[in-house]
């Protein structure tokens, strides 16, 4: 079977012609909203801080608050609960926004519904980096169940006028009957999911199509965060990620509850730029419709469109300054280095920022090296921070350019073909001063290129902790023009470690300050004047050019 391999993909959703967060955990796409300010003064305040956010539904606000809380009550079960049920509830809301989950997924009669689920199991079994249980599978599935006959949007749009007491009774089986029932064998699976089919049309009028697609979508939350099943719309906008282009217009966002949307990053050269939005500004209305209390999900279908078409859009400002913007929906072109500059000529030391590693990534990179080499460039600071990853092979690429001889990366899984180890080629390594700048926002394939530095003593990496995942996803096509994105293996850095859940640590920390701000991209070429980070950086390479 021929797939295609990534490290993980954005940490908010980039709106193109259908809007997708690529990032199966969804509190990555909640780094900054509301309750980030709340204070955690102990166990029982939030315990019911976050039984107010999920009583409110504010489910991405909710998952945010609760990982931070369980950091610090790790041992305190309300709130390890609240965060699965955030998180599970959070995710039927995303299916039950997309249109092509609606519009194609749905309607499935129950021989093409469980057809979906057989591939699943199929390919859990086959490829997934390490072994599950058909009983592990079924019972997320009916957890993911068990907790949409309790969703708002799921109830509206398959049980508009379902007997409350009915939903009970039957979300009251699938707790004491089916949650952990003893599963031996797909088929078994296969034969337990058709009972619940049976269960849902008899006792609520339940079409198959939505009592299947929660096991085919829920089933994998057996499985790690970052690996999800992908309607045919989420499918095409990875591969959009991946080849870094797209239609729409040219932001990324993320929903704040009460305040819109925030502009996270603004792509340079695109419709949204070109009618005057700044990150750091939100969206309060899309056309005529308020999108202040809309979700990510809900107002990125509003945003999408045809290439060609006008989209109107009210706009607030840091100073609540309320402006209007009309934008041409059109092709936008994805940047992986949106920043290349010498910010010491003196000691002709360049900068570049990377923002992902995409097909396209190498190619810029070799671009933007030769233009800072023809500006003087002596010494370089490469900046991966808040980068999530993206391509493999990328990373691979990129840090070739740097690295003269040995390994790079090898990757491990539990299937022979994913066990790969790719090396470097001595011919075309720039051989400068090199600083690596990285936070906790410093993912995957960063990670791969952090690894690297550190092990062959390439660099010095300043900033703080890597994010922690060291797992490569595999793009498998499933049924119907839809996806399964899998962890098909580990990543291992020249030394032969594996930094899952630890991350890398710097080689000289630096608290974040101000102008470091999780998640937030700056404007267009700009970098911070007091950004500690890059002046550590500079520190370093002064003074190991003046040992020169």
């Amino acid at each position: 079977m021929s797939f295609s391999t990534l490290a993980e993909w954005a940490l908010v959703v980039w709106v193109a012609t259908t809007a997708v967060g690529l990032n199966s955990s969804p509190v990555l796409m909640a780094r900054e909203n509301n309750s980030a300010a709340i204070e955690l003064e102990s166990e029982s305040q939030a315990v019911r801080e976050g039984n107010r956010l999920r009583t409110e539904r504010q489910w991405a606000e909710a998952i945010d608050f609760y990982e931070k809380a369980n950091k610090k009550w790790p041992e305190n079960d309300s709130l390890k609960l609240g965060l699965r049920q955030a998180k599970i509830q959070f995710s039927v809301e995303r299916r039950y926004s997309d249109r092509s989950f609606l519009n194609s997924m749905l309607p499935l009669s129950r021989p093409a519904a469980m057809a979906y689920l057989d591939d699943v199991l199929d390919k859990v079994r086959k490829f997934y980096v390490d072994p599950v249980t058909p009983t592990s599978f079924v019972a997320h599935g009916t957890e993911s169940l068990y907790f949409a006959l309790s969703n708002e949007k799921y109830l509206q749009r398959n049980l508009p006028s379902a007997d409350a007491a009915k939903v009970t009774s039957v979300r009251r089986t699938l707790r004491n009957s089916y949650w952990n029932k003893q599963v031996g064998s797909h088929e078994q699976a296969r034969r337990t999911v058709m009972d619940l089919c049976d269960l849902a049309q008899y006792e609520l009028g339940l079409a198959p199509g939505a009592v299947v697609m929660e096991f085919v979508f829920g089933g994998c939350n057996s499985l790690d965060d970052y690996s999800s099943y992908l309607s045919p719309g989420k499918l095409g906008d990875l591969y959009n990620n991946i080849d870094g282009e797209f239609v729409g217009i040219g932001i990324e966002m993320k929903s704040e509850s009460g305040k819109g949307l925030l502009l996270v990053n603004v792509l340079p050269e695109s419709p949204a730029e070109e009618g005057g939005a700044l990150p750091g500004d939100y969206i309060v209305r899309i056309e005529n419709v308020d999108c202040r209390k809309m979700s990510t999900e809900e107002a990125a279908s509003l945003l999408q469109g045809t290439a060609g078409s006008r989209l109107r859009l009210t706009l607030v400002g840091p100073e609540s300054d309320e402006r209007p913007a009309t934008l041409i929906r059109r092709a936008v072109k994805v940047k992986s280095i949106p920043v290349a500059t010498i910010i010491d000529r003196a000691n002709g030391i360049g900068y570049i920022k990377m923002t992902g590693f995409q097909k396209n990534t190498t190619d810029e990179l070799d671009a933007a090296l030769m233009k800072l080499n023809a500006d003087g460039m002596r010494a370089l600071i490469w900046d991966v921070r808040g980068n999530p990853g993206g391509l493999l092979t990328s990373a691979v690429e990129v840090l070739d350019r740097f690295i003269a001889n040995g390994v790079l990366v090898s990757t491990r899984g539990r299937s022979p073909d994913q066990d790969s180890s790719y090396s470097a080629n001595p011919q075309g390594t720039w051989k400068m001063p090199l600083v690596l700048l990285t936070d906790g926002d410093s993912a995957s394939a960063s990670e791969i290129v952090a690894g690297a530095i550190h092990d062959h003593h390439r660099g010095t990496i300043v900033g703080r902790k890597t994010y922690g995942k060291w797992s490569v996803q595999s793009i498998l096509p499933c049924q119907a023009e839809t996806g399964f994105r899998l962890t098909t293996a580990k990543f291992y850095s020249p030394s032969g470690r594996t930094y899952g859940k630890i991350g890398i640590k710097p080689d000289i920390d630096v608290a974040m300050g101000e102008s470091t701000r999780t998640g937030y991209r700056g404007r267009r070429g700009e970098i911070a004047e007091d950004d500690r980070d890059i002046e550590t950086g500079l520190d370093v390479l002064r003074k190991q050019m003046a040992k020169r």
